[in-house]
């Protein structure tokens, strides 16, 4: 059975940071044994109730029904973004935060469901989240998600602080940073946002009538780098039950996206220390 991450990995690096009930009966299966159903399904696609589960488990295999149990339970508490959080905190050697990229991204949303709407130029439902990247195209963090007939300014100040937030989380410092933006964050909010938490908008001007001598700073050859920030849509779009939307709930939506962000900076970390 293909596997996503080895056992070690998710013994060490997620189980510890998901709820497991105190009271009433435990799981009848090693909870990595869950997690690793539920990134099977992250990476394949595969709707639930056709999760080869007789495959996934050991001993007695666990119904699909009580998989998703798990996995809606841990995305209502926040488990996994939390999981994120830590694994950030843990791993700040790793990260290179000589600059990073921001941009947003409309996913198809198959079923419909929360925050979802339709997008004129992909033709389709979508939804719409912002994503930032350190140097290497790793994810650090997304914005919550929003209908996807909203761009990637609607609301900008609030999202680019959810954003930035999730870094102070981790305990990494924004000030100073270098944010690379095309020029749809060519705003004052966006750049109020940046200015908030002391971080540096490397961000094209769009032309607009009337403008005069805008003295913002801006480093072409920096933000010739951004084309790191789509490599990494391109990861993310390796995980099939991201590259279209079939949940129908935000929580659900985050949950599988913070679980890609642990799957591929783990293996991203992991080439990193091989090679040296």
């Amino acid at each position: 059975m293909y596997k996503v991450l080895d056992k070690y990995s998710i013994m060490t690096e997620i189980v510890p940071y998901l709820s497991i009930p105190v009271h009433g009966p435990s799981p009848r299966v090693p909870i990595a044994e869950i997690i690793n159903a539920v990134l099977y399904k992250l990476k394949s696609g595969v709707q639930w109730h056709m999760l080869p589960v007789s495959e996934l488990f050991t001993g007695e295999p666990l119904h699909y029904k009580t998989v998703f149990g798990h996995y809606r339970k841990w995305c209502k508490n926040g488990a996994w973004k939390d999981c994120w959080v830590r694994f950030l905190s843990r791993n700040k050697a790793n990260i290179d935060l000589s600059s990073g990229d921001l941009d947003g991204s409309h996913t198809t949303a198959i079923r419909g469901g929360e925050q979802v709407e339709y997008q004129g130029r992909k033709k389709r439902r979508t939804t719409n989240a912002l994503y930032l990247t350190d140097r290497q195209g790793l994810p650090l963090a997304m914005s919550e998600p929003v209908s996807g007939n909203h761009n990637d300014l609607y609301e900008i100040e609030v999202h680019a602080e959810e954003v930035f937030a999730t870094l102070e989380k981790a305990e990494i410092p924004t000030d100073g940073l270098f944010v690379n933006g095309d020029a749809g964050f060519d705003s004052e909010g966006f750049r109020s946002a940046c200015a908030k938490r002391g971080v540096i908008p490397n961000v094209p001007y769009k032309k607009r009538k009337g403008d005069v001598d805008r003295d913002e700073p801006f480093d072409e050859k920096l933000y010739g780098e951004r084309y790191s920030v789509e490599r990494t849509f391109a990861w993310m779009d390796s995980f099939r039950a991201l590259l279209n939307r079939f949940d129908t709930t935000v929580s659900s939506w985050k949950g599988f996206n913070f679980l890609a962000f642990i799957v591929i900076a783990i293996k991203k970390f992991k080439k990193i220390a091989n090679s040296r």
